[in-house]
């Protein structure tokens, strides 16, 4: 039995927020428009039903509202957007009030998925490991613009050691290489000055965060799940507090396979009668530690000191 009749859906942006009341007993429909202002919200859902229950998709804006809705006392989901089965007919009809209203229906016959909601510690802490692999993407990105620029001028890094391997690139050989660099061109010098920068503040900024993710690591809340998976072959710390702060609480998986689909690691499908066909991996998942996931497994495949 439901424990109230009246649901609401909520459809969120940046700074407005649509909202549609639904009273499954009566079949009333009632709407508002507010800024992004969770006070005001809470304020109107109160005043149509004191217990009703509200949702809004997962997406950019995360679970602030979520969060600040149910500490004024108003019960909240956030429902899984990769879930929602919304009609075909209704693509030509998109606006807030339409979107809101489905939400509402959709959580009235508990057809919302709803999206695990962390706790405020464990949000930052995937906020500082996604801010970490955002700093090794502007390091990759600022090593290629480097070595392009190079290129275009004809300039190729080809030093050997004395067995005849080829030099790795940014190693001390090739920066002592790089340093050594001059153009006849003032500009040329300018640029280069600017990529050779750009290159090592973003392996500092790397640096800094390795060194604040190890620190958060380390809390007792996360210590010991993080060691228990260093002891995998190819997770390192980095890679260990990514799966444990993503993951939050792994007690909420029922098992393997549901996290395997949460990330995305499990194969796609198009089977029907008797015809039977996998493929690829579904990717529809989260990406962040999927990425995670995959690098880890290429290092158990290349670690052999490990």
């Amino acid at each position: 039995m439901l424990d109230t009749t009246t649901f609401v859906g909520l459809d969120v942006h940046a700074r407005s927020i649509k909202a549609v009341s639904l009273d499954v007993m009566t079949g009333e429909v009632r709407a508002a428009t507010f800024g992004y202002d969770a006070g005001a919200v809470a304020e109107w859902v109160r005043s149509v039903d004191p217990g009703a229950r509200c949702v809004y998709e997962s997406g950019v804006t995360g679970f602030d509202l979520q969060k600040r809705l149910s500490g004024l006392g108003v019960d909240c989901v956030v429902g899984a957007v990769s879930k929602m089965i919304k009609p075909s007919a209704d693509r030509r009809r998109k606006n807030d009030r339409n979107d809101a209203e489905f939400l509402a229906r959709m959580l009235s016959v508990g057809n919302v998925v709803e999206v695990w909601v962390p706790d405020d510690e464990c949000e930052a802490a995937r906020d500082l490991t996604r801010a970490l692999e955002d700093a090794r993407d502007d390091l990759s990105r600022s090593k290629q613009r480097l070595s392009k620029f190079l290129l275009r001028h004809g300039l190729v890094f080809d030093e050997r050691t004395p067995t005849g391997r080829r030099k790795g690139n940014w190693t001390r050989a090739h920066w002592s290489w790089i340093e050594s660099i001059r153009f006849a061109e003032g500009a040329d010098n300018d640029a280069l000055a600017y990529y050779v920068d750009a290159v090592r503040r973003a392996a500092e900024e790397k640096a800094r965060l390795e060194g604040l993710v190890e620190a958060e690591a380390r809390k007792p809340r996360w210590r010991k799940r993080v060691d228990s998976l260093r002891c995998l072959k190819g997770v390192d710390t980095a890679s260990a507090a990514d799966l444990v702060f993503e993951a939050g609480e792994f007690s909420r998986f029922r098992n393997a396979r549901s996290f395997a689909a949460w990330v995305g690691l499990t194969p796609s499908e198009h089977s029907s009668g008797e015809s039977d066909r996998r493929g690829a991996i579904t990717k529809a998942g989260n990406k962040h530690l999927r990425k995670t996931l995959v690098e880890a497994a290429w290092h158990y495949l290349t670690c052999s000191g490990c």
